[in-house]
């Protein structure tokens, strides 16, 4: 898409304002009562993006400005940052290996599902299709965060956000549904796997043990949190322009060594007392950033990509059923029960938004193992996501 220098609304500070309140105005709508319904079946992130897209498609904003690449340059290593100082390592580590197990062999079926839809699906999409791809492997392995710092890494075209936003969306959400329907058969399944059932009740009882320590976010940590977030982008951000780039075709780029360095970093902290921070709201400031993140995204993105989409959604049903066949494989040899499939799929497919929703109708009272397993695939999503990267890259670049 070229650019519009007619667009009703040009000015940067003037864009950032407008992406913030569509974004407003979504989270409004998502507390209104008569619209939580709707809301649960098509999640706020899907309008975060979309609107922003039609924005830009109808003229209210540009497809390019300097205020969607600082949001995209210093927000996404602020999200970054500020979720993995949040992540409770010990907790998921208290899930157990069967979870943790189940949850790893959904991301190896990401890991090998794309390449194999890649071949298969190539030859009718186009030449740069590989970093749509790596993006896609970065969202289905943690979520939409991971999937904006691998489009980053490699440079994905924004014409190309536009079908794997749909394929991330029918494919992901559709696969949710499927998931949802299985649960009316766990008893039947769990009977036929012989499944250790009995893992499910320990997983709850370790659960039962941790205690909420949260607290009203006050103006004092407020300042902290956002201050520190934004350092640590900055200095990673810096840092990582000093860095070689590597990779043939390019997957380690000045922002992936950013994203790297704050990752790192921030797991590194979350050992320490700065993990604190999260009892004052650090990640809801993290997703705060992150939805602002995928709006300029969104705001960047050619609506008529979509028409690209027909041969994007065959790939990602494909690729879905090869991370779903690994999944049962792997439910077989340690004898999982299907909530731990369902779950281990979702914590990859969906993230945090989806993982803890699927695991709740599974079994109500476990919504937070959900929740744990998610934030694992958010870890590994960076790292499993670069590699997913490189083989995808060799094999389209």
């Amino acid at each position: 898409m070229t650019a519009t220098p007619d667009a009703l609304i040009t000015d940067p500070n003037a864009i950032a304002a407008y992406l913030a309140g569509v974004l407003a105005l979504i989270f409004w709508l998502s507390g209104v009562p008569r619209l939580k319904k709707f809301f649960d079946v098509t999640p706020p992130v899907i309008y975060a993006y979309f609107l922003p897209t039609l924005s830009t498609a109808f003229g209210v904003t540009p497809p390019v400005s300097v205020a969607y690449d600082w949001i995209i340059r210093y927000l996404l290593p602020t999200a970054l940052f500020l979720l993995m100082i949040s992540v409770d390592v010990r907790s998921i580590l208290r899930l157990g290996p069967l979870a943790l197990f189940m949850m790893v062999s959904g991301t190896l079926g990401i890991l090998i599902g794309g390449p194999i839809a890649l071949l298969l699906f190539g030859p009718m999409l186009p030449p740069e299709a590989w970093k749509g791809f790596a993006a896609l492997s970065g969202s289905w392995i943690g979520g939409t965060l991971n999937m904006v710092a691998i489009a980053e890494s490699v440079g994905t075209p924004d014409g190309l956000l536009g079908p794997i936003i749909v394929v991330d969306t029918v494919v992901g959400y559709g696969w949710m549904a499927i998931l949802l329907f299985l649960s009316a058969w766990q008893q039947r399944f769990d009977r036929r796997m012989r499944a250790r059932t009995e893992v499910v009740a320990e997983a709850n009882r370790r659960l039962a043990e941790l205690e909420s320590r949260r607290h009203p976010l006050d103006l004092r940590y407020a300042g902290v949190i956002i201050g520190a977030g934004f350092a640590a982008a900055g200095i990673a951000v810096a840092v990582g322009n000093w860095l070689p780039e590597l990779g043939d075709p390019k997957i380690i780029s000045a922002t992936t060594w950013g994203v790297l360095l704050v990752v790192t970093a921030g797991l590194a902290l979350s050992f320490t007392p700065v993990s604190s921070m999260e009892e004052w709201g650090a990640s809801r400031i993290g997703y705060v950033a992150l939805y602002l993140l995928i709006a300029a995204i969104g705001a960047k993105a050619d609506l008529r990509a979509v028409l690209q989409a027909p041969a994007f959604l065959a790939a990602g049903v494909v690729w879905i059923a090869v991370h779903a066949a690994i999944l049962l494989v792997a439910a077989r040899i340690v004898r999982a029960p299907l909530f731990f499939f369902a779950t281990g799929s979702m914590a990859n497919i969906g993230g945090p938004a989806s993982a803890p929703v699927v695991a709740g109708v599974y079994h109500p009272a476990m919504a937070p193992v959900g929740l744990l397993m998610a934030v694992a695939g958010y870890i590994l999503g960076i790292y499993a996501g670069l590699v997913a990267a490189f083989v995808l890259g060799r094999i389209g670049g």
